[in-house]
């Protein structure tokens, strides 16, 4: 693929539609001749701009062949009407086109299509432009993000997606700033810094348009930072509003009234030292009827509440769902999933909001399955509680009180006054983590992935915010694991995955999929009786939507952790997803492509009944172990086991999907440690340097564990070899 096109010609203007003309149509009856005749009228050659506004989502029922916006709709239920492709011809399925795409940090974008033309964005916050019938790429915008800004990330430099408007695409990128694009050539119109670049803060979500206002949260609660969301003028990128979801200095005012109220669930004289956290890092949905804008506010910086607020409270509005004012950022109600949250269970996965029958009376509903382990339905008019029930194990609370609509927590669940570490369900990855669900409003099924991995959860009483410039800023002790060599296996038995439709009025499981991998992608609902799932061992599945029945699958080699979506161009309907591993997921699985010895690729594929393309090759993945011999002492490993997890482990894991494997490193690598670890040598590759972090002893110390995780891995695999 040939990265570089740039669009050179005739373009067509911007074209916008105002609310209230829109109102109108609607009412006249003409909504197609007024949406479809002027966004496809142009000059052959033409690249047709991103026609979007308000009132275009908000009708996107009428337009089932376009995929406007993140979750398709406002209410991100991600239900595509389609039905071309269903469940009686879906064997038919095969491959229309794919395009590579740069780099093999991970894919986690939910493509855009509007019009022909299909949005996606990888690695490095890149965006590319694709016509979505044939796949010619028709530009790409590399907003060259620094590569040392990874080590601001804590997953990796993956990216979301864009949000499109009035023919503009938008995108947050890695090192906070977010750029508006002309839809028509992939130029940069403006870009605006939305974060404070001397804290750890990143993006990596995508973000939403709603009333002219441009949504963009941030991460980096693990990186002692404060969270927030702020809302930029679409046209001009100028600053309309900021929420912040944790109070600040208590010296200083409070930036807003909603702060007030929750800084009496706050004590301590550190929090605002450490950050807070409460980042918005991924979920926002819009209600328009109710003119409600649902953000999902992130876990606890530090996670354990001992030491971030160590007189107790709730602290708000962390693990909350908070609903705002879209136009002014006004609070209205919050609903907080884990008061006091000290686990790693930020309410930031996606909200589905939905009108449904439910126990017996028409609501309004918001639902949310979050890392907690619970599906939460909540009305979403005023933040009520109407039911949470477990999806998975769960033994950090052993129920939600409806009347209060607070948790019954477990003794297991406060680490910090334990005697010793205690397996906790779910652990920091989840029950479900961030990969998009989809609701079937036919069947009133929701679709996820569950994923069961626990966790001894152990806090580090003498943590310090940033101690030496550390990166990381949780307050957990990493140690345990490596002096206790029984954590890892007890952990690994109990982890597992599947595929969960859940009966949203029933509250309970319709049918469950067990799959081979514990964490995998998102899924895509149709109108045809299909439920598409994207997993880590690198497939595509489609199940029937009823029963679960596997009805059709493709081997991408590469994993898919994003969600797949379904549009359609001169009356044929297509299925597209990106694939490639990466992110946080990457630090503690293999893929597909690992498993088979292939290299991870990261790609855009899209699927119509009867193609008959096919994926290039992918190339074959070195993983020459081949160590030096083992000369430290065993307390020197160990020292440097307990560094590399409070360093490195993050991001290098078990060194599969983008990330270099650091078990196979060559003699080179391994010459040259020293310079790249402490002195930035591959900084132009996203590895940044840690002289500030850490002293060329600590560094030695982490070099000397490698050599011995090296030398296992090698032991293991000649066991498996018979040799």
């Amino acid at each position: 693929m040939d990265c570089n096109v740039d669009f050179s010609g005739p373009v067509l203007p911007a074209l916008s539609y105002s609310e209230k003309h829109m109102r109108n149509v609607l009412a006249s009856g003409l909504l197609v001749a007024a949406l479809l005749v002027p966004a496809m009228k142009g000059i052959a050659g033409t690249v047709r701009t991103a026609a979007v506004d308000g009132a275009r989502i908000v009708a996107a029922d009428r337009e089932p062949g376009n995929w406007m916006s993140h979750g398709r709709t406002y209410g991100e239920q991600r239900f595509s009407p389609l039905e071309q492709i269903n469940d009686k011809n879906v064997s038919r399925l095969g491959l229309a086109w794919s395009q590579t795409l740069e780099f093999e940090r991970g894919v986690e974008a939910t493509p855009l299509v509007v019009d022909g033309v299909l949005y996606v964005t990888g690695a490095w916050s890149i965006v590319y432009a694709f016509d979505a019938e044939t796949g010619k790429p028709l530009w790409k915008y590399d907003p060259k993000v620094d590569r040392p800004m990874a080590g601001n990330a804590c997953c990796g430099p993956v990216n979301r997606g864009v949000a499109l408007w009035q023919g503009r695409v938008y995108v947050g990128t890695l090192d906070g700033r977010l750029v508006a694009i002309d839809a028509r050539n992939g130029r940069k119109v403006w870009e605006t810094m939305t974060i404070d670049p001397q804290r750890a803060y990143s993006i990596t979500g995508a973000p939403r348009v709603v009333k002219g206002k441009v949504l963009i949260g941030n991460g980096g609660a693990d990186m002692g930072v404060r969270g927030y969301v702020s809302a930029y003028d679409a046209k001009t990128g100028k600053l309309a509003w900021r929420f912040h979801t944790v109070p600040g200095d208590p010296a200083k005012p409070f930036e807003h009234p909603a702060l007030e109220m929750a800084a009496k669930t706050w004590h301590g004289d550190q929090w605002w030292t450490w950050g807070g956290g409460g980042t918005v890092w991924d979920a926002m949905s819009y209600d328009p009827e109710l003119d409600l804008l649902y953000i999902g506010v992130g876990n606890g910086g530090t996670w354990p509440r001992q030491l971030r607020s160590p007189g107790g409270g709730d602290n708000l509005f962390l693990s909350s769902i908070v609903a705002l004012r879209p136009e002014s950022g006004e609070y209205v109600w919050h609903y907080q999933l884990a008061p006091g949250e000290q686990w790693d269970y930020p309410a930031t996965t996606q909200m589905v909001l939905a009108d449904m029958d439910f126990q017996g009376q028409m609501r309004k509903v918001l639902i949310q399955v979050p890392k907690h382990g619970f599906v939460f339905v909540l009305d979403r008019t005023n933040g009520k509680l109407l039911s949470a029930e477990k999806f998975t194990q769960v033994n950090w609370a052993s129920h939600y009180d409806l009347t209060t609509g607070r948790p019954v927590e477990n003794p297991v669940a406060d680490y910090a006054r334990a005697e010793k570490p205690a397996l906790q369900f779910p652990g920091p990855l989840g029950g479900h983590n961030w990969n998009p669900m989809s609701f079937n409003p036919k069947l009133g099924l929701l679709y996820f992935g569950e994923l069961q991995m626990p966790n001894f959860y152990v806090m580090d009483p003498n943590a310090k915010y940033r101690e030496r410039n550390r990166r990381w800023s949780t307050g957990m002790d990493m140690t345990p694991w490596i002096t206790d060599p029984s954590l890892g296996p007890t952990v690994e038995k109990n982890v597992r995955g599947s595929l969960i439709a859940w009966d949203v009025a029933a509250g309970k499981k319709a049918w469950q999929v067990e799959q081979l991998m514990p964490v995998n992608g998102g899924t895509l609902a149709t109108a045809g009786n299909l439920v598409f799932h994207g997993t880590s061992d690198g497939r595509l599945v489609a199940y029937a939507a009823d029963k679960g029945e596997k009805l059709w699958e493709y081997r991408t080699v590469s994993a898919i952790m994003g969600g797949p979506i379904s549009y359609s161009v001169h009356g044929r309907q297509y299925i597209a997803t990106g694939i490639g591993w990466g992110g946080g997921h990457a630090t503690g699985f293999p893929d597909g492509a690992t498993a088979m010895g292939l290299k991870n690729v990261n790609r855009v594929v899209v699927f119509k009944l009867d193609g008959k393309a096919s994926l290039p090759p992918s190339p074959p993945l070195d993983l020459t172990i081949d160590p030096p011999p083992v000369t430290a002492t065993m307390e020197q490993i160990a020292r440097g086991g307990v560094l590399y997890m409070n360093h490195c482990g993050v991001c290098h894991g078990s060194g599969t999907g983008g990330v270099p494997n650091l078990d196979a490193m060559t003699p080179r690598t391994r010459h040259e440690f020293m310079g790249i670890v402490l002195g930035g040598a591959r900084q132009d590759k996203g590895m940044p340097a840690f002289y500030e972090q850490l002293t060329p002893e600590d560094a030695l110390a982490i070099q000397d564990f490698l050599v011995a995780k090296a030398n296992m891995a090698k032991a293991k695999a000649l066991q498996q070899k018979g040799q």
